[in-house]
């Protein structure tokens, strides 16, 4: 009986505390950033916000960690101002659906690690390394801007990696069709438990589902267009 006993305990935990349950190790944290115009051309929000903005910090194992840490952003009323501009919902500015995606999704994955386990540390953590990356100030001093030119993969990527010192993850909006550019979406950096900055690997699980494309590592074959508006034809749709 008290094997028994002890059974249906682990299984109730299972249920009740999925974080207790999960076999996933927290190895690696990935910032990821998304630029605002390329997100809000795809998904058909009204934003103009032309600068990069918080997508979340992600651990590299496991999502969905434990359904029963709800989020309450009375947790995080002091940092709420920051991140309505850094980490912007694009759909709904005055949502909090955003924030509580991430966490459910993310945070309480990466609250296994001592200084993410709370929310207030998570989201705080989040925009102090946003702010110390300062991927905007990087990009903008080596040349790469929001233009109607192109640029490579290697020129984007070189700047990262030379001021960095890491290999990041560029990904692009690619064409649904044959296309002769890629559209410049989303950056993810890697960290160690440390706060390190590390390589990060093409083959990270989450990737961001969009509606007419995938947001995916670049190609490194065709240009890269970096929009300062939403102009040009996008996955054969022209957005004025």
């Amino acid at each position: 009986m008290k094997l028994h006993g002890s059974l249906l305990f682990c299984l109730a935990a299972a249920v009740l505390f999925p974080s207790i349950a999960s076999s996933h190790t927290l190895d690696k944290l990935i910032l990821t950033q998304h630029w605002p115009i390329t997100f809000c051309t795809v998904e058909r929000c009204n934003q103009s916000i032309s600068y990069w903005t918080l997508h979340g910090l992600w651990p590299d194992n496991g999502a969905f960690c434990n359904s029963s840490w709800h989020f309450n952003s009375s947790e995080i009323e002091d940092l709420l101002p920051e991140m309505k501009q850094y980490w912007p919902n694009l759909f709904n500015p005055g949502s909090t659906t955003f924030w509580k995606n991430e966490w459910r999704k993310h945070g309480t994955c990466a609250a296994k690690s001592a200084t993410l386990n709370t929310q207030h540390k998570y989201f705080a953590k989040t925009l102090q390394l946003y702010h110390k990356l300062d991927l905007n100030g990087v990009l903008r001093k080596f040349g790469i801007t929001p233009s109607e030119n192109y640029y490579t993969l290697q020129q984007v990527e070189g700047v990262l990696e030379n001021f960095y010192r890491v290999k990041p993850k560029i990904q692009c909006v690619h064409p649904s069709k044959n296309g002769d550019f890629q559209t410049l979406a989303q950056l993810e950096i890697c960290l160690n438990l440390d706060y390190k900055l590390e390589n990060c690997t093409h083959s990270h699980q989450f990737q961001r589902r969009v509606k007419a494309s995938d947001f995916s590592v670049c190609d490194q074959d065709l240009p890269i267009y970096y929009p300062p508006t939403v102009r040009k034809k996008m996955n054969s749709t022209t957005v004025e």
